[in-house]
């Protein structure tokens, strides 16, 4: 027997009844119809902002997506969320709003979808932490959802990109460049619309949430100017209408084989370490049971194959050009490493989706084929050790080497660390370490992408390691660890190390090692100075008294658990 399915199970509670009308009254002023109470109430939650070119195109998309649930029956309601520019906090004390967002996107989209009574929501995010943002209120709603992609930037003039910008800054230091070069690098590097070119976080995040069911096929390899994507918002908002109707909710979908899939399609594609920490975020929105170790053990099964930067050569939009994901997807499937019968949005399985799916052309050079990887194993590596007994995580593509010993350089921050780079006082065979910068600490764990840019610009990059309990944008590459927990500010070990203290990182073990005796390193522990927090009001100070450590995710409801 086929279960009675209510598409407005939720907006029901709010407009109907001789009770609500006052609300009916309130809707009429923004432009409600007497037929419109009687269709499902679709949020369109946009992340639209010119702040950075990730979302500027967003509120037009946001359109394109109601007109297409209205067309097919529903009726929608936009709304705004925030968002903030990681590319253009990067280096500053403003990056520490940027993990912070990510809740705040959450929150607001479960506070206004929960409030209003929307029977479905299409959330469109183009950055970073707007997409985990979207998918994690998802999810804790279980409402019938899509989720799109704002889409990927073109390349700039001679194929640059963000990354492009920060690696100049170091070889200006350097003086290989100019000031001139480096004014024209600017000038050129970010041509328009769409989220950062390359397999950084934001496009391992779209194809991670494709991977995951909660897009419509193609989603994610899509840019962010054409009709390609204007179409899929409209199919976007058509289709969560169905999903009303037919009663398919995202913990339908988000199941514990979904968030495999997503892990798997990341490593395929060289993805960012970030994925790590917002895929475990996502998973504790919808109660599914996921930890570092998972990563593990499907990384020791699945390949690197995309041969995409920031490691790589080839950018999201030359990806796009042979296919984008969906080929790559199938190849995964038939060699049994996704698992086919997971349900998506379309309310088909992985495998039905990907049926008709054609190959790459054979003459392409950016995905390689499953016999012959770029790495045979996973890219983002979790170690253990002294360093890190809760985990620490790697990105380790093999071109960098698998194992570096070398002395530690400690900074207490993010600014000591790139002044220090800059200056040339960092040489090849240190182990840079930036602490104080975890979830807590920091707070709001930065991104480590001005030093690790400085870095490679200084020729650096096969020289130095870094090390941080802070993150690392999906732009960074170089041998560098990140995520260490326990963080230094809660007494995490990384809080003992001293300069010039012996550090060994091997991917191949998958240890993280000082080689500091046990009681001398707890000897250390006891006599640390403690540190004053760095906000003690507002959203960074409630923040750091509510994130959990980063090998949780970094989220901010675990408490409640």
């Amino acid at each position: 027997m086929t279960k009675k399915v209510d598409p407005r199970a939720y907006s029901r509670l709010v407009v109907d009844g001789i009770k609500q009308t006052p609300a009916r009254a309130m809707l009429r002023a923004v432009g409600f119809k007497d037929a419109d109470f009687a269709k499902p109430q679709i949020g369109i939650a946009s992340t639209w902002s010119n702040l950075t070119p990730c979302n500027t195109h967003i509120d037009v998309l946001a359109h394109e997506a109601a007109a297409g649930a209205n067309s097919a029956g529903g009726k929608a309601v936009l709304f705004n969320t925030i968002t903030v520019s990681d590319g253009i906090s990067m280096g500053s004390p403003g990056m520490r709003y940027s993990l912070v967002s990510r809740e705040v996107i959450a929150d607001s989209i479960e506070t206004v979808a929960g409030a209003e009574g929307f029977d479905g929501i299409v959330a469109i995010g183009g950055c970073d932490k707007n997409m985990p943002g979207c998918a994690m209120a998802i999810a804790r709603l279980n409402r019938p959802a899509v989720f799109v992609y704002g889409g990927t930037i073109r390349l700039g003039a001679k194929r640059r990109d963000i990354i492009s910008v920060f690696e100049a800054v170091g070889s200006r230091a350097a003086g290989k460049i100019s000031d001139a070069e480096l004014l024209e690098v600017e000038r050129t590097a970010i041509p328009g619309p769409g989220s950062c070119g390359g397999m950084y976080t934001a496009n391992t995040m779209a194809s991670a949430i494709e991977a995951l069911g909660m897009s419509l096929p193609g989603s994610s390899a899509q840019e962010a100017v054409g009709d390609q994507k204007h179409n899929d918002c409209r199919r976007a908002g058509e289709a969560v209408v169905k999903l009303t109707k037919a009663g398919i909710r995202p913990r339908d979908i988000m199941t514990r084989k979904a968030f495999e899939n997503a892990i798997t399609v990341i490593i395929a594609l060289g993805g960012s370490t970030n994925a790590v920490l917002h895929l475990l975020a996502m998973a504790h929105a919808a109660e599914v049971r996921l930890g570092l170790d998972d990563f593990t053990r499907i990384g020791k099964r699945v390949p690197v194959l995309a041969d995409l930067r920031p490691s790589g050569r080839y950018a999201m939009s030359e990806l796009i050009a042979i296919g984008g994901i969906q080929p790559l997807m199938k190849r995964l499937l038939s060699a049994g490493l996704l698992h086919g019968d997971c349900l998506t949005v379309t309310g088909r399985t992985m495998a039905q989706n990907l049926a008709k799916v054609r190959d790459y052309p054979a003459d392409q050079v950016i995905v390689r084929p499953l016999s012959n990887p770029i790495k045979k194993d996973s890219h983002l590596v979790v170690l253990y050790g002294n360093l890190a007994p809760e985990g620490a995580v790697a990105k380790i593509t093999g071109k960098e080497g698998l194992r570096f010993e070398g002395r530690a350089r400690v900074f207490d921050g993010e600014e000591q660390a790139t002044q220090s780079i800059l200056a040339g006082k960092v040489k090849a065979g240190d182990v840079v370490v930036i602490r104080y910068e975890g979830p807590k600490g920091g707070p709001g764990m930065r991104e480590m992408l001005s030093p690790t840019g400085a870095i490679m610009g200084l020729g650096l990059g096969n020289k130095v390691a870094l090390l941080t309990d802070g993150r690392f944008s999906g732009g960074t590459h170089g041998f560098v660890v990140g995520h260490v927990t326990p963080e230094a500010a809660v007494g995490g070990p990384l809080a003992a190390v001293r300069n010039g203290d012996r550090i060994a990182i091997d991917a191949e073990r998958r240890t993280l090692q000082l080689d500091v005796g046990a009681s001398e390193l707890q000897r250390r522990l006891r006599t640390r100075k403690s540190r004053s927090p760095y906000a003690t009001r507002g959203v960074l100070a409630k923040y750091a008294r509510s994130v959990s450590s980063a090998s949780k995710g970094a989220v901010t409801d675990a408490l409640a658990d």
